[in-house]
């Protein structure tokens, strides 16, 4: 259990950074980071952060697949959550 919380835990912190750190190099105008890896870390548990980090940096929030994908994902993770603690 507490591995589960350990993943949650990095794998969100690491979403929110690659969200922040693409939004930095969006305002450079530098080589930005993959929509795919930003939505693979958000579907691998990271959507929490993503979403975090979409709000407070106001990035990719007119992009159809985050700010649609990225909460619905949100709910899929909380719902399989509360599904597997209940058990």
């Amino acid at each position: 259990m507490n591995v589960l919380w350990i993943y949650l835990g990095i794998i969100n912190i690491a979403a929110f950074l690659l969200m922040a750190i693409d939004k930095s190099k969006a305002r450079r105008g530098s080589r930005r980071i993959r929509e795919r890896t930003l939505l693979l870390t958000a579907a691998v548990g990271g959507s929490l952060g993503a979403w975090i980090a979409m709000r407070t940096r106001r990035h990719k929030t007119k992009n159809a697949a985050f700010y649609a994908g990225i909460p619905l994902m949100f709910v899929v993770h909380a719902g399989l959550l509360v599904y597997w603690l209940s058990r």
